[in-house]
C-alpha cells in the first residue's frame, strides 16, 4: 500500500506525533508532504480553476504535483492542528486551491484518515470540516482521529491505534462503501449543473467524458435501491430547479 501524508502543521509537535504513531499501525510505503515547505502562494480567488480548468490556476505548478500524488496513493492521511478554531492557514490555502474538486469530484475509490490535534478545543469541528471537504472530492470513506493534547505529556495511543488499524483494514480491503445521502445530494447538484442550459463548460466536459452524467453516483461505487431512487429524485428536482 502507498500512503500519502499531507501535513498542514508548521511545527513538529502533537499532530506529527500522532501521525508517527499512526504509521506504526500501517504496512506500506509512506510519502509525506509538509505544506510549510511547499511555498504555495495564497489562493487569490480568481475562480480560474472552476470556470476555466485547474490548469489555469496561477499556482498550478505548485498544486498539480500534490494532486497527482493523491491520485496515485492508496490511502491519504491529512493532518492539522487547530488554529483559531479551524485548520492551519497552510492547509486551508491548499484546500482553497482544490475548490474545483467540488465541481469535478474524482476520488471515489480513495480512503482517507484525518488527524487533528488541539491544545484545548475545536478538534471535532475541524476534523468534521476536513471530512466534509474530502467527501466533496468524492473520497469514499474517511476515518478521523481528533485529540485534545493540552497539558498531556504522552499521547493516548489506544485511540490512535484503534482508528489507524481500522483505516488500514479499510484501505487493504479494497471494498467501497455506499455513499451517504449528503454525498448523493451534492453529486447531483454538480451533475445537474453540468447539463443545465448555461453550464460551466469545463464541468460539462468532465461529467460527460468521465461518464458520470449518466449514473446516479460513480459507477465504481455500489448503492442500494433506496439510495438509487433517492439519487434519481434529486437529479430530477435539481434539473427542474436549475431551469
Amino acid at each position: 500500500m502507498k500512503y500519502l501524508i499531507i501535513n498542514g502543521s508548521p511545527r513538529r509537535k502533537n499532530t506529527c506525533k500522532i501521525i508517527r504513531q499512526v504509521k506504526t499501525n500501517l504496512d506500506g510505503e509512506f510519502e509525506q508532504i509538509n505544506l510549510i515547505e511547499m511555498q504555495i502562494p495564497l489562493c487569490i480567488g480568481c475562480y480560474n480553476c472552476i470556470v476555466k480548468g485547474e490548469e489555469y490556476c496561477p499556482h498550478h505548478d505548485k498544486v498539480k504535483p500534490i494532486v497527482e500524488k493523491i491520485r496515485s496513493c492508496d490511502g491519504l492521511i491529512i493532518g492539522s492542528p487547530v488554529y483559531a478554531m479551524n485548520v492551519t492557514a497552510l492547509l486551508k490555502n491548499f484546500l482553497d486551491h482544490t475548490a474545483y474538486l467540488y465541481h469535478r469530484p474524482e476520488f471515489f475509490t480513495k480512503k482517507a484518515l484525518v488527524v487533528v490535534s488541539t491544545a484545548g478545543a475545536g478538534h471535532k469541528k475541524v476534523s468534521k470540516y476536513i471530512d466534509e471537504t474530502l467527501r466533496h472530492w468524492g473520497v469514499n470513506n474517511v476515518c478521523k482521529i481528533a485529540m485534545a493534547c493540552g497539558g498531556k505529556e504522552t499521547l493516548e495511543t489506544d485511540e490512535i491505534d484503534k482508528v489507524s488499524r481500522k483505516f488500514k483494514r479499510d484501505v487493504e480491503s479494497g471494498d467501497l462503501h455506499g455513499p451517504k445521502f449528503n454525498d448523493i445530494v451534492f453529486y447531483n447538484v454538480w451533475r445537474a449543473m453540468a447539463v443545465s442550459e448555461n453550464p460551466i463548460e469545463v464541468d460539462r466536459k468532465f461529467w460527460i467524458e468521465n461518464d458520470l452524467i449518466n449514473h446516479d453516483f460513480s459507477p465504481m461505487v455500489g448503492m442500494n435501491v433506496f439510495k438509487r431512487l433517492f439519487s434519481k429524485l434529486m437529479f430530477f428536482i435539481l434539473r427542474r430547479v436549475m431551469k
